[in-house]
Protein backbone atom coordinates (compact mmCIF):
# COMPACT_ATOMS: atom_id res chain seq x y z
CA UNK A 1 0.00 0.00 0.00
CA UNK A 2 2.63 2.33 0.68
CA UNK A 3 4.19 2.00 -2.28
CA UNK A 4 1.20 2.38 -4.24
CA UNK A 5 0.20 5.51 -2.29
CA UNK A 6 3.42 7.39 -2.30
CA UNK A 7 4.79 6.33 -5.92
CA UNK A 8 8.78 5.98 -4.41
CA UNK A 9 11.71 6.01 -6.86
CA UNK A 10 13.48 3.39 -5.52
CA UNK A 11 10.56 1.20 -5.16
CA UNK A 12 12.44 -2.07 -4.95
CA UNK A 13 14.76 -1.11 -1.88
CA UNK A 14 11.60 -0.23 -0.17
CA UNK A 15 9.95 -3.41 -0.57
CA UNK A 16 13.31 -4.99 0.66
CA UNK A 17 13.19 -3.26 3.74
CA UNK A 18 9.30 -4.05 4.36
CA UNK A 19 10.25 -7.93 3.94
CA UNK A 20 13.08 -8.01 6.53
CA UNK A 21 10.96 -5.92 8.78
CA UNK A 22 8.49 -8.82 8.20
CA UNK A 23 10.94 -11.70 8.66
CA UNK A 24 12.43 -9.62 12.20
CA UNK A 25 9.25 -9.57 13.60
CA UNK A 26 9.14 -13.51 13.36
CA UNK A 27 12.73 -14.43 14.54
CA UNK A 28 12.65 -12.04 17.67
CA UNK A 29 11.38 -14.86 19.82
CA UNK A 30 13.95 -17.35 18.44
CA UNK A 31 16.87 -15.11 18.93
CA UNK A 32 18.10 -17.21 21.98
CA UNK A 33 19.58 -20.89 19.99
CA UNK A 34 20.43 -22.29 23.07
CA UNK A 35 18.87 -25.68 23.93
CA UNK A 36 16.36 -25.95 27.29
CA UNK A 37 17.76 -27.68 30.00
CA UNK A 38 15.85 -31.46 29.70
CA UNK A 39 13.41 -32.10 32.50
CA UNK A 40 13.63 -35.19 34.64
CA UNK A 41 12.32 -37.97 33.06
CA UNK A 42 10.25 -40.91 34.98
CA UNK A 43 13.43 -43.01 33.77
CA UNK A 44 16.10 -41.35 35.26
CA UNK A 45 14.13 -40.88 38.40
CA UNK A 46 13.85 -44.57 38.82
CA UNK A 47 17.75 -44.89 38.02
CA UNK A 48 18.76 -42.24 41.19
CA UNK A 49 16.34 -44.71 43.49
CA UNK A 50 17.91 -47.79 41.96
CA UNK A 51 21.49 -46.39 41.90
CA UNK A 52 21.04 -46.73 46.20
CA UNK A 53 20.60 -50.52 45.33
CA UNK A 54 23.81 -51.29 44.35
CA UNK A 55 25.70 -49.55 46.88
CA UNK A 56 28.14 -51.69 49.39
CA UNK A 57 27.40 -50.98 53.46
CA UNK A 58 30.50 -49.08 55.05
CA UNK A 59 30.49 -51.02 58.12
CA UNK A 60 31.96 -54.32 58.58
CA UNK A 61 29.84 -55.78 61.09
CA UNK A 62 27.05 -54.71 59.40
CA UNK A 63 28.10 -57.18 56.57
CA UNK A 64 28.58 -60.11 58.96
CA UNK A 65 24.81 -59.73 60.02
CA UNK A 66 23.85 -59.92 56.65
CA UNK A 67 26.02 -62.69 55.81
CA UNK A 68 23.70 -64.55 58.14
CA UNK A 69 20.27 -63.88 56.59
CA UNK A 70 19.14 -66.08 54.24
CA UNK A 71 18.48 -64.25 51.09
CA UNK A 72 17.06 -65.89 48.35
CA UNK A 73 19.09 -66.77 45.16
CA UNK A 74 17.37 -65.07 43.03
CA UNK A 75 19.74 -65.45 40.37
CA UNK A 76 19.55 -69.08 40.32
CA UNK A 77 15.47 -69.43 40.29
CA UNK A 78 15.85 -66.56 37.19
CA UNK A 79 18.13 -69.52 35.20
CA UNK A 80 16.06 -71.83 36.00
CA UNK A 81 12.86 -70.27 35.00
CA UNK A 82 14.30 -69.38 31.96
CA UNK A 83 15.35 -73.36 30.77
CA UNK A 84 11.60 -73.66 31.88
CA UNK A 85 10.50 -71.07 29.42
CA UNK A 86 9.50 -68.41 31.74
CA UNK A 87 10.51 -65.60 33.76
CA UNK A 88 11.61 -61.71 33.87
CA UNK A 89 14.85 -61.40 32.66
CA UNK A 90 18.14 -61.18 33.89
CA UNK A 91 18.16 -57.29 34.43
CA UNK A 92 15.01 -57.40 36.07
CA UNK A 93 15.58 -60.75 38.34
CA UNK A 94 19.22 -58.89 39.37
CA UNK A 95 17.63 -55.38 40.71
CA UNK A 96 14.66 -57.50 42.38
CA UNK A 97 17.31 -59.29 44.37
CA UNK A 98 18.82 -56.12 45.28
CA UNK A 99 15.13 -54.99 46.07
CA UNK A 100 14.76 -58.68 48.61
CA UNK A 101 18.08 -57.83 49.78
CA UNK A 102 17.06 -53.99 51.04
CA UNK A 103 13.51 -55.23 52.20
CA UNK A 104 15.11 -57.93 54.19
CA UNK A 105 17.66 -54.91 55.86
CA UNK A 106 14.81 -52.06 56.65
CA UNK A 107 12.31 -54.95 58.17
CA UNK A 108 14.52 -56.92 60.03
CA UNK A 109 13.44 -60.47 58.47
CA UNK A 110 14.35 -63.81 59.07
CA UNK A 111 14.11 -64.34 55.36
CA UNK A 112 12.02 -64.02 52.20
CA UNK A 113 11.56 -65.26 49.11
CA UNK A 114 9.99 -63.80 45.45
CA UNK A 115 6.32 -64.73 45.65
CA UNK A 116 6.04 -63.72 42.06
CA UNK A 117 4.46 -59.86 40.28
CA UNK A 118 1.14 -59.08 39.64
CA UNK A 119 0.42 -57.02 36.42
CA UNK A 120 -1.95 -53.89 36.46
CA UNK A 121 -3.55 -51.40 34.11
CA UNK A 122 -1.26 -48.42 35.62
CA UNK A 123 1.77 -50.05 37.06
CA UNK A 124 2.73 -53.96 38.63
CA UNK A 125 3.14 -54.91 41.62
CA UNK A 126 6.48 -57.38 42.74
CA UNK A 127 5.31 -59.30 45.53
CA UNK A 128 7.84 -60.58 48.47
CA UNK A 129 6.60 -63.04 50.59
CA UNK A 130 7.96 -63.06 54.15
CA UNK A 131 7.96 -65.49 57.11
CA UNK A 132 5.44 -64.39 59.69
CA UNK A 133 7.50 -62.93 63.44
CA UNK A 134 6.02 -63.20 66.47
CA UNK A 135 4.89 -59.38 67.66
CA UNK A 136 3.11 -58.16 64.64
CA UNK A 137 -0.26 -58.96 65.58
CA UNK A 138 -0.59 -56.16 68.09
CA UNK A 139 -0.10 -53.39 65.57
CA UNK A 140 -3.46 -55.03 63.86
CA UNK A 141 -4.88 -55.66 66.85
CA UNK A 142 -4.74 -51.69 67.71
CA UNK A 143 -6.08 -51.07 64.74
CA UNK A 144 -9.27 -53.18 64.95
CA UNK A 145 -9.95 -51.76 68.53
CA UNK A 146 -9.79 -48.18 67.55
CA UNK A 147 -12.38 -49.20 64.59
CA UNK A 148 -14.68 -50.66 66.71
CA UNK A 149 -14.29 -47.62 69.58
CA UNK A 150 -15.47 -45.91 66.46
CA UNK A 151 -18.83 -47.92 65.41
CA UNK A 152 -19.24 -47.79 69.46
CA UNK A 153 -19.31 -43.81 69.41
CA UNK A 154 -21.04 -43.49 66.24
CA UNK A 155 -23.94 -46.42 67.78
CA UNK A 156 -24.19 -43.60 71.36
CA UNK A 157 -24.51 -40.42 69.18
CA UNK A 158 -27.66 -42.67 67.34
CA UNK A 159 -29.23 -42.97 70.82
CA UNK A 160 -28.62 -39.58 72.34
CA UNK A 161 -30.50 -37.90 69.48
CA UNK A 162 -33.88 -36.09 70.55
CA UNK A 163 -36.08 -38.40 67.93
CA UNK A 164 -34.26 -41.24 67.33
CA UNK A 165 -35.92 -43.55 63.98
CA UNK A 166 -37.44 -46.90 64.36
CA UNK A 167 -34.63 -49.68 65.10
CA UNK A 168 -34.60 -52.50 62.74
CA UNK A 169 -35.00 -55.71 64.17
CA UNK A 170 -33.49 -57.73 61.62
CA UNK A 171 -29.74 -59.73 62.79
CA UNK A 172 -27.20 -60.28 60.26
CA UNK A 173 -25.33 -63.58 60.90
CA UNK A 174 -22.05 -63.89 62.90
CA UNK A 175 -19.34 -62.67 60.88
CA UNK A 176 -16.81 -65.13 60.60
CA UNK A 177 -13.43 -65.07 61.97
CA UNK A 178 -10.50 -63.97 60.87
CA UNK A 179 -7.69 -66.90 61.19
CA UNK A 180 -4.62 -65.67 63.24
CA UNK A 181 -1.50 -64.16 62.00
CA UNK A 182 1.02 -66.98 61.32
CA UNK A 183 -1.76 -69.78 60.29
CA UNK A 184 -4.12 -70.58 57.64
CA UNK A 185 -4.70 -67.86 54.93
CA UNK A 186 -2.45 -65.45 56.86
CA UNK A 187 0.59 -68.06 57.39
CA UNK A 188 2.81 -65.66 55.47
CA UNK A 189 3.29 -61.76 55.73
CA UNK A 190 3.39 -60.38 52.08
CA UNK A 191 5.15 -57.01 50.92
CA UNK A 192 4.47 -55.05 47.64
CA UNK A 193 6.95 -52.49 45.63
CA UNK A 194 5.82 -51.32 42.32
CA UNK A 195 9.76 -51.63 40.85
CA UNK A 196 12.63 -52.12 42.34
CA UNK A 197 13.84 -49.24 44.00
CA UNK A 198 11.19 -47.86 45.92
CA UNK A 199 9.80 -48.53 48.97
CA UNK A 200 8.47 -51.68 49.83
CA UNK A 201 4.55 -51.89 51.46
CA UNK A 202 3.12 -54.63 53.69
CA UNK A 203 0.17 -55.71 52.86
CA UNK A 204 -2.99 -56.29 55.90
CA UNK A 205 -4.04 -59.81 56.60
CA UNK A 206 -7.10 -61.21 54.61
CA UNK A 207 -10.37 -61.54 56.21
CA UNK A 208 -12.97 -64.40 55.23
CA UNK A 209 -15.46 -61.99 54.19
CA UNK A 210 -13.06 -60.67 51.88
CA UNK A 211 -12.30 -64.15 50.30
CA UNK A 212 -15.51 -64.58 49.82
CA UNK A 213 -16.37 -61.56 47.56
CA UNK A 214 -12.65 -61.82 46.01
CA UNK A 215 -14.35 -65.09 44.45
CA UNK A 216 -17.39 -63.61 43.22
CA UNK A 217 -15.95 -60.84 41.34
CA UNK A 218 -13.43 -60.06 38.10
CA UNK A 219 -11.76 -57.11 38.80
CA UNK A 220 -7.87 -55.89 37.21
CA UNK A 221 -5.11 -54.09 39.22
CA UNK A 222 -4.49 -50.21 38.88
CA UNK A 223 -1.27 -50.68 40.70
CA UNK A 224 -2.91 -47.90 43.55
CA UNK A 225 -3.19 -49.58 46.41
CA UNK A 226 -5.56 -47.02 48.07
CA UNK A 227 -7.93 -47.31 44.98
CA UNK A 228 -12.05 -48.75 45.98
CA UNK A 229 -12.92 -51.50 45.04
CA UNK A 230 -16.03 -50.76 42.88
CA UNK A 231 -18.23 -54.03 42.19
CA UNK A 232 -20.97 -56.14 43.14
CA UNK A 233 -21.04 -57.59 45.91
CA UNK A 234 -18.98 -54.85 47.06
CA UNK A 235 -15.76 -55.63 48.24
CA UNK A 236 -15.17 -55.01 52.01
CA UNK A 237 -11.64 -53.01 51.26
CA UNK A 238 -9.84 -51.21 49.08
CA UNK A 239 -7.62 -52.97 46.37
CA UNK A 240 -5.00 -53.60 49.14
CA UNK A 241 -7.06 -55.95 50.74
CA UNK A 242 -7.89 -57.24 47.08
CA UNK A 243 -4.71 -58.08 46.49
CA UNK A 244 -4.42 -59.47 49.36
CA UNK A 245 -7.43 -62.09 49.05
CA UNK A 246 -5.96 -62.76 45.26
CA UNK A 247 -2.76 -63.73 46.95
CA UNK A 248 -3.90 -65.96 49.45
CA UNK A 249 -6.65 -67.98 46.91
CA UNK A 250 -3.43 -68.07 44.43
CA UNK A 251 -1.29 -69.62 47.30
CA UNK A 252 -3.48 -71.48 47.67
CA UNK A 253 -4.43 -72.94 44.55
CA UNK A 254 -0.91 -72.77 43.03
CA UNK A 255 2.19 -73.27 45.82
CA UNK A 256 3.23 -76.69 44.90
CA UNK A 257 6.37 -79.47 45.81
CA UNK A 258 7.71 -82.67 44.64
CA UNK A 259 6.02 -85.15 46.32
CA UNK A 260 8.12 -86.05 49.72
CA UNK A 261 10.16 -82.99 50.09
CA UNK A 262 7.37 -81.82 53.16
CA UNK A 263 5.94 -83.87 55.78
CA UNK A 264 2.56 -83.62 57.04
CA UNK A 265 3.62 -81.98 61.06
CA UNK A 266 1.00 -83.84 63.93
CA UNK A 267 -0.01 -81.69 66.37
CA UNK A 268 -2.59 -82.66 68.79
CA UNK A 269 -6.02 -81.51 68.73
CA UNK A 270 -8.00 -80.57 71.77
CA UNK A 271 -10.14 -83.76 71.62
CA UNK A 272 -8.34 -86.45 72.73
CA UNK A 273 -6.68 -88.95 70.15
CA UNK A 274 -7.30 -86.08 67.58
CA UNK A 275 -4.69 -85.18 65.14
CA UNK A 276 -4.73 -82.30 63.20
CA UNK A 277 -3.08 -82.19 60.30
CA UNK A 278 -2.74 -78.34 58.85
CA UNK A 279 0.62 -77.82 58.68
CA UNK A 280 4.00 -79.39 56.68
CA UNK A 281 7.76 -79.39 57.72
CA UNK A 282 10.76 -80.20 55.35
CA UNK A 283 11.73 -84.05 54.87
CA UNK A 284 15.28 -84.05 56.02
CA UNK A 285 15.42 -87.66 54.38
CA UNK A 286 14.33 -86.38 50.71
CA UNK A 287 16.67 -87.52 48.33
CA UNK A 288 15.17 -86.03 45.06
CA UNK A 289 13.25 -87.52 42.03
CA UNK A 290 14.27 -87.89 38.73
CA UNK A 291 13.35 -85.33 35.97
CA UNK A 292 11.52 -87.95 33.86
CA UNK A 293 9.32 -89.13 36.65
CA UNK A 294 8.81 -85.40 37.91
CA UNK A 295 6.30 -85.06 34.25
CA UNK A 296 3.59 -86.89 36.14
CA UNK A 297 1.21 -84.75 38.28
CA UNK A 298 1.10 -87.59 40.91
CA UNK A 299 4.71 -87.10 41.61
CA UNK A 300 3.85 -83.02 42.85
CA UNK A 301 1.88 -81.98 45.84
CA UNK A 302 0.02 -79.02 47.16
CA UNK A 303 1.96 -77.95 50.69
CA UNK A 304 -0.43 -75.03 51.17
CA UNK A 305 -3.46 -75.47 52.82
CA UNK A 306 -6.92 -75.41 50.75
CA UNK A 307 -9.35 -72.57 51.24
CA UNK A 308 -12.81 -73.44 52.56
CA UNK A 309 -16.40 -71.79 51.17
CA UNK A 310 -16.34 -70.55 54.76
CA UNK A 311 -13.20 -67.95 53.37
CA UNK A 312 -10.91 -69.46 55.80
CA UNK A 313 -8.66 -72.82 56.06
CA UNK A 314 -10.02 -74.36 59.22
CA UNK A 315 -13.69 -74.91 59.54
CA UNK A 316 -15.53 -72.93 62.48
CA UNK A 317 -18.64 -73.73 64.06
CA UNK A 318 -21.15 -70.60 63.63
CA UNK A 319 -23.77 -72.21 65.44
CA UNK A 320 -22.51 -71.62 69.09
CA UNK A 321 -21.95 -68.20 68.66
CA UNK A 322 -25.66 -67.41 67.90
CA UNK A 323 -27.14 -69.11 70.49
CA UNK A 324 -24.55 -67.09 73.09
CA UNK A 325 -26.12 -63.81 71.44
CA UNK A 326 -29.59 -64.95 72.27
CA UNK A 327 -29.14 -66.07 75.93
CA UNK A 328 -27.23 -62.75 76.57
CA UNK A 329 -30.19 -60.78 75.17
CA UNK A 330 -32.56 -62.81 77.91
CA UNK A 331 -34.98 -64.13 75.76
CA UNK A 332 -37.83 -65.99 77.75
CA UNK A 333 -39.63 -68.32 75.27
CA UNK A 334 -37.84 -71.70 74.91
CA UNK A 335 -36.93 -72.72 70.96
CA UNK A 336 -35.70 -75.48 69.52
CA UNK A 337 -32.13 -76.16 69.13
CA UNK A 338 -30.90 -76.22 65.22
CA UNK A 339 -28.97 -78.84 64.40
CA UNK A 340 -25.17 -78.44 63.91
CA UNK A 341 -23.42 -77.96 60.84
CA UNK A 342 -21.68 -80.45 59.31
CA UNK A 343 -18.00 -79.55 59.40
CA UNK A 344 -16.89 -78.49 56.26
CA UNK A 345 -13.79 -80.75 54.99
CA UNK A 346 -11.80 -79.96 52.15
CA UNK A 347 -8.73 -81.27 50.38
CA UNK A 348 -5.86 -82.56 52.46
CA UNK A 349 -2.36 -81.00 52.98
CA UNK A 350 0.33 -82.68 50.71
CA UNK A 351 -2.85 -84.28 48.37
CA UNK A 352 -0.81 -85.18 44.53
CA UNK A 353 -2.25 -82.64 41.51
CA UNK A 354 -3.47 -85.67 39.86
CA UNK A 355 -7.12 -85.14 42.23
CA UNK A 356 -7.53 -81.99 40.83
CA UNK A 357 -10.74 -81.92 39.37
CA UNK A 358 -10.98 -80.33 35.58
CA UNK A 359 -12.42 -76.55 34.89
CA UNK A 360 -14.38 -76.08 31.67
CA UNK A 361 -13.19 -79.08 30.48
CA UNK A 362 -9.59 -78.09 30.70
CA UNK A 363 -7.05 -79.60 32.97
CA UNK A 364 -5.91 -77.96 36.19
CA UNK A 365 -1.94 -78.45 35.41
CA UNK A 366 -0.03 -79.15 32.33
CA UNK A 367 3.43 -80.67 32.84
CA UNK A 368 6.72 -79.77 30.51
CA UNK A 369 10.55 -80.93 30.51
CA UNK A 370 12.71 -78.42 29.54
CA UNK A 371 14.87 -80.88 27.20
CA UNK A 372 13.69 -84.48 25.75
CA UNK A 373 17.62 -85.11 25.07
CA UNK A 374 19.37 -84.69 28.45
CA UNK A 375 17.11 -85.14 30.92
CA UNK A 376 20.27 -85.34 33.77
CA UNK A 377 20.09 -81.19 33.34
CA UNK A 378 16.70 -80.92 32.10
CA UNK A 379 13.99 -79.35 34.34
CA UNK A 380 10.39 -80.17 35.25
CA UNK A 381 7.93 -77.54 35.04
CA UNK A 382 4.38 -77.58 35.67
CA UNK A 383 2.21 -74.64 34.46
CA UNK A 384 -1.49 -74.01 36.29
CA UNK A 385 -4.09 -73.27 33.92
CA UNK A 386 -6.88 -72.51 36.32
CA UNK A 387 -4.53 -69.32 37.63
CA UNK A 388 -3.17 -68.48 34.18
CA UNK A 389 0.66 -67.51 35.34
CA UNK A 390 1.70 -69.53 37.85
CA UNK A 391 4.24 -72.11 37.28
CA UNK A 392 6.43 -74.33 39.57
CA UNK A 393 10.08 -75.93 38.55
CA UNK A 394 11.81 -78.66 40.10
CA UNK A 395 15.67 -80.18 39.31
CA UNK A 396 16.86 -82.66 41.74
CA UNK A 397 16.38 -80.98 45.55
CA UNK A 398 15.71 -77.77 44.42
CA UNK A 399 12.31 -76.46 43.40
CA UNK A 400 10.47 -73.04 43.63
CA UNK A 401 6.83 -71.45 42.73
CA UNK A 402 6.19 -67.80 40.99
CA UNK A 403 3.29 -66.05 39.82
CA UNK A 404 3.44 -64.04 36.93
CA UNK A 405 0.22 -62.77 35.87
CA UNK A 406 -3.02 -60.48 36.32
CA UNK A 407 -4.46 -62.12 39.25
CA UNK A 408 -7.17 -63.13 37.40
CA UNK A 409 -9.19 -67.01 37.96
CA UNK A 410 -9.38 -68.81 34.93
CA UNK A 411 -13.03 -67.80 33.73
CA UNK A 412 -13.24 -69.81 30.20
CA UNK A 413 -14.22 -68.84 26.99
CA UNK A 414 -15.74 -64.96 26.75
CA UNK A 415 -18.99 -64.06 28.19
CA UNK A 416 -22.00 -64.16 25.78
CA UNK A 417 -25.50 -62.70 27.82
CA UNK A 418 -28.20 -65.37 27.11
CA UNK A 419 -30.96 -64.73 24.85
CA UNK A 420 -33.78 -63.31 26.39
CA UNK A 421 -37.31 -65.85 26.59
CA UNK A 422 -40.07 -66.02 23.77
CA UNK A 423 -42.76 -63.37 24.77
CA UNK A 424 -45.41 -65.28 26.99
CA UNK A 425 -48.85 -66.22 25.29
CA UNK A 426 -51.82 -63.59 26.53
CA UNK A 427 -54.05 -66.86 25.80
CA UNK A 428 -54.28 -70.63 25.20
CA UNK A 429 -54.60 -70.77 21.71
CA UNK A 430 -56.75 -74.34 21.56
CA UNK A 431 -59.68 -71.74 23.23
CA UNK A 432 -61.53 -71.47 20.06
CA UNK A 433 -64.07 -68.62 21.02
CA UNK A 434 -61.28 -66.25 21.43
CA UNK A 435 -58.83 -67.61 18.81
CA UNK A 436 -58.54 -64.36 16.36
CA UNK A 437 -60.08 -64.54 11.90
CA UNK A 438 -58.51 -63.54 9.56
CA UNK A 439 -59.56 -60.49 7.55
CA UNK A 440 -61.82 -61.93 4.34
CA UNK A 441 -60.54 -60.92 0.67
CA UNK A 442 -62.72 -58.72 -1.68
CA UNK A 443 -63.99 -61.91 -3.47
CA UNK A 444 -64.70 -63.84 -0.01
CA UNK A 445 -66.68 -60.22 1.15
CA UNK A 446 -68.64 -60.39 -2.36
CA UNK A 447 -69.43 -64.24 -2.25
CA UNK A 448 -70.98 -63.71 1.51
CA UNK A 449 -72.57 -60.93 0.73
CA UNK A 450 -74.67 -62.70 -2.14
CA UNK A 451 -75.30 -65.86 -0.24
CA UNK A 452 -76.73 -63.37 2.70
CA UNK A 453 -79.03 -62.02 0.07
CA UNK A 454 -80.22 -65.35 -1.43
CA UNK A 455 -80.98 -66.68 1.74
CA UNK A 456 -83.11 -63.36 2.59
CA UNK A 457 -85.06 -63.59 -0.06
CA UNK A 458 -85.96 -67.27 0.31
CA UNK A 459 -87.17 -65.87 3.76
CA UNK A 460 -89.08 -63.56 2.34
CA UNK A 461 -91.08 -66.29 -0.10
CA UNK A 462 -91.42 -67.99 2.81
CA UNK A 463 -92.82 -65.51 4.46
CA UNK A 464 -95.35 -64.62 1.71
CA UNK A 465 -96.67 -68.25 1.52
CA UNK A 466 -97.27 -68.06 5.22
CA UNK A 467 -99.08 -65.16 5.02
CA UNK A 468 -101.75 -65.98 1.96
CA UNK A 469 -102.27 -69.49 3.50
CA UNK A 470 -103.48 -67.68 6.61
CA UNK A 471 -105.94 -65.15 4.92
CA UNK A 472 -107.37 -68.24 3.03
Amino acid sequence: MKVMDEHPHDAVDVIEDISQDVKLTFSEEKQNFLRDFPSTTAAELLAEKQRLLFSRPEEDEQEEQLMETLYPNVREVGFYLEQAGVGLGREEMQRIFLALKQLVESQALLGCRLWGKILGTESSYIVAEAQYIEGEEEEEKNAEEVAEKEEEREAQAKENEMYPLPQSTYKPPPAVPKEALGTGANKFVYYVCKEPGHSWVKLPSVSPAQITVARLIYKFFTGRLDHQIVSYPPFPGNEANYLRAQIARISAGTQVSPKGFFRIREEEGDEEDEVVQDSSEVNPDFEGIPVFEMASLSTWVHHIQYILQQGRCTWVNLAGKTGEDSNEEGEAEEKEEPDEPEPEVGPRLLDPLSKDSEMFNVPSWSSMVSSTLTFQHAVAVQRSNRWPGAYAYACGKKFENIYVGWGLKYAGEGYSPPVPPLPQKEYASDRKEIAEALDPSLEEEQELKEALDEQRAVQEEMEDIDDEDDED
